[in-house]
């Protein structure tokens, strides 16, 4: 990993100019922050975290517990960066193989795994201590739920072992909006049950679409995604289907009247044009770039799912 460059160093009250600033090998303590953080895997982390807050949002239906969502956020957050810190002790093997993973910290040394694993137990014991300590049961049993079928079910078993790997993580990764939404609400109604699956059928098409265009790293890693076990045509097909069922999940929110029209609009643009983008891939000549394409606007689709789902109980 390249080294974060160094500031001046200051000397110190006590004479010395290094030993505050940096250690012997020249690593900061900028640098080792740095790399402590890239283990919570901030994109993940954050855009989970994001979800949450939708969720809690959209039971709160304009009434907002500041308090409540401060604890949420925070627990969730620290729960969530725990897992994502395991998942990347878990992963050294197929992460060394796979470009886009191979400079991670624990993969090139600079970061060791049992300082890693402590790192990990810290987050989520804390994260934890606060669901407890200011939410309710049910959102700390969708947080211990999601934490092990995310590095349990998903890291250490049907990632490696079953072409259905994503089908499990997926589920993790709709815990966080489902946790949101139960803080609020303290059961698991139609709209808990709706906001899930929509998260949890958006995770289908947005990893497959990356299952393509890393295909063959996914092979050289030996890991069994859909473009590798079956084709890359198949593929295409099931992220369609995964992308008809999102849009058909999140157009049932307002027909149970959770949100209004001006959702259903957004929503309906969003999700017909991710559609046809769908529709387009079956006959595209660069499954790579169409692939990439795909990804791109799958994050679209979920900004703006968590955003209308945040705004829509208060707008017509």
């Amino acid at each position: 990993m390249t080294a974060i460059k160094q500031p001046p160093t200051l000397t110190g009250i006590d004479g010395t100019d290094g030993a505050l600033a940096a250690r012997a090998d020249g690593t900061t303590f900028r640098d080792t922050l740095t790399r402590y953080y890239s283990l919570t895997k901030p994109g993940v982390l954050y855009g989970n975290v994001l979800t949450a807050a939708a969720g809690f949002l959209l039971a709160s239906r304009g009434q907002v517990d500041l308090w409540l969502f401060a604890a949420l956020v925070v627990g969730t957050t620290l729960v969530i960066a725990s897992a994502c810190v395991l998942n990347n002790v878990l992963d050294r093997d197929i992460d060394g193989v796979m470009d886009r993973t191979r400079k991670r910290a624990t993969v090139t040394g600079s970061i060791g795994a049992r300082p890693a694993v402590v790192f990990s137990v810290v987050l989520g014991v804390v994260g934890m201590a606060m669901l407890v300590a200011w939410t309710n049961w049910l959102v700390v049993a969708v947080g211990l739920g999601g934490f092990v079928v995310y590095v349990v079910l998903y890291g250490m078993l049907s990632k490696r072992l079953s072409i259905h790997g994503t089908l499990v993580g997926s589920v993790s990764g709709a815990a966080p909006i489902l946790a949101g939404y139960v803080a609020v609400s303290g059961v698991v109604d139609v709209g808990a049950v709706l906001v899930f699956l929509a998260v949890f059928l958006w995770q289908m098409p947005e990893f497959y679409s990356i299952a393509i265009y890393r295909h063959e790293e996914y092979a050289r890693a030996g890991v069994p995604v859909i473009s590798v076990v079956r084709s890359i045509r198949n593929t295409k097909i099931q992220i369609l289907a995964y992308t008809v069922a999102f849009v058909v999940s999140t157009l049932l929110l307002p027909v149970f009247g959770y949100v209004g029209i001006v959702y259903t609009v957004v929503m309906g643009a969003v999700g017909a044009y991710w559609t046809w983008l769908g529709i387009a891939g079956l006959r595209a000549d660069d499954d790579d770039r169409w692939a990439r394409q795909m990804f791109r606007f799958s994050l679209v689709a979920v900004l703006a799912l968590c955003l209308m789902v945040s705004v829509g109980p208060v707008l017509p």
